[in-house]
């Protein structure tokens, strides 16, 4: 029987609690999400109430006042969406019936010069219009109390996470230092050097990343508002606002935002114009976002390209869902420290030499 040394057991040992903590993470996935969303927010959100404390503002009353100015943005996003919505709503049940016309009398024919075969239904678009665009306030009521009933379960715990998270939030925020000294106290006294070092590099990583991506939104959302405000989009602010501050969710925010100013620029001009200036606006984005804003504000410290951060979302999220999706970030930047450490320590083993 192989004799294992004292590192090997140790490597074992502590590779066992990783793959026991992952299996249990995996377990309880469903049930995990207010929580490890308040841990994420927690962290993010524990310099603002230190700051306050800082200033002998005691801790509860700083805590309750960054809940209340997350609450106040958040709501602040969803009034932004809002009149969106209510424009684009009663101009879609207005237009779209009309440009399925127009498809059928002028791009029907041209495509069928290139052997393509169109024809849009225009009645049954009509009715589908009419009967999902032209409803009053009792038949959209109606319509969510049928889905409660439906998937009750569902609607159950959305409202029961929605309840849930600031609770758990304001005990993360309030007992943040005493959690912190706790889980240190656990880390073994002859480790605590190299597992300090390590998590400081990680969270110097997120840290830089967090700040670098909100001065980027903040000069996203400045662009597309005065560059579609510029091209004449009367929804310009709420959708140049929503598109900056939605980029933090990389890719889905920005095709949110994509394709809402699409249909602001359809239904307003109801032409061409609309689509080429929405073009021209969003593709200088994407370069202002590229080459300029996020490597002189965010940079290369997080050591992720765009496709590393797609696979890390998209196989976290496969693997839990929602829960995977708000560790993914944290848990690449582990494993880019990790990887950069291993690295190093490869360099300078007998391994290669």
């Amino acid at each position: 029987m192989m004799k294992l040394s004292k590192h090997q057991r140790t490597a074992l040992a502590w590779g066992a609690v990783a793959v026991a903590a992952a299996l249990l993470l995996w377990l309880l996935a469903p049930v995990l999400a207010p929580f490890i969303t308040a841990a994420v927010l927690a962290y993010a959100l524990a310099p603002a109430v230190q700051a306050l404390v800082g200033r002998r503002l005691p801790r509860v009353v700083a805590v309750l006042v960054v809940e209340l100015l997350l609450g106040v943005a958040l709501l602040a996003l969803l009034l932004l969406v809002l009149p969106i919505l209510n424009q684009e709503i009663p101009a879609l049940r207005e237009q779209i019936p009309a440009l399925a016309k127009v498809a059928n009398e002028r791009l029907a024919p041209w495509l069928a010069q290139h052997g393509i075969q169109l024809q849009l239904d225009t009645a049954s678009i009509k009715a589908f219009v009419l009967k999902y665009l032209d409803a009053n306030l009792e038949d959209w009521l109606a319509t969510v109390l049928s889905s409660a009933r439906i998937g009750g379960s569902f609607l159950l715990a959305f409202v029961g996470n929605a309840v849930l998270l600031p609770v758990v939030l304001f005990y993360l925020l309030h007992d943040w230092p005493s959690l912190m000294a706790r889980a240190w106290a656990l880390v073994p006294p002859v480790a605590r050097e190299a597992v300090g070092g390590f998590l400081a590099e990680c969270d110097a990583m997120l840290g830089q990343y967090l700040r670098g991506q909100l001065l980027v939104m903040l000069a996203l959302a400045a662009y597309y508002s005065i560059a579609l405000s510029l091209a004449r989009f009367d929804l310009a602010l709420p959708i140049g606002v929503f598109t900056g501050l939605a980029v933090f969710i990389p890719y889905v925010g920005f095709g949110l935002g994509l394709l809402l100013a699409l249909l602001a620029g359809l239904l307003q001009f109801a032409n061409l114009y609309g689509v080429a200036a929405v073009a021209v606006v969003f593709g200088i984005g994407q370069l202002l976002e590229g080459f300029v804003l996020t490597p002189r504000f965010v940079g290369e410290r997080i050591g992720l390209s765009p496709l590393m951060v797609i696979f890390a979302l998209l196989a976290f999220g496969h693997l839990l869902g929602f829960v995977g999706v708000l560790i993914a970030l944290p848990l690449s930047a582990l494993a880019v420290v990790a990887v950069r450490r291993l690295h190093a320590a490869y360099l300078g083993s007998a391994l290669f030499r």
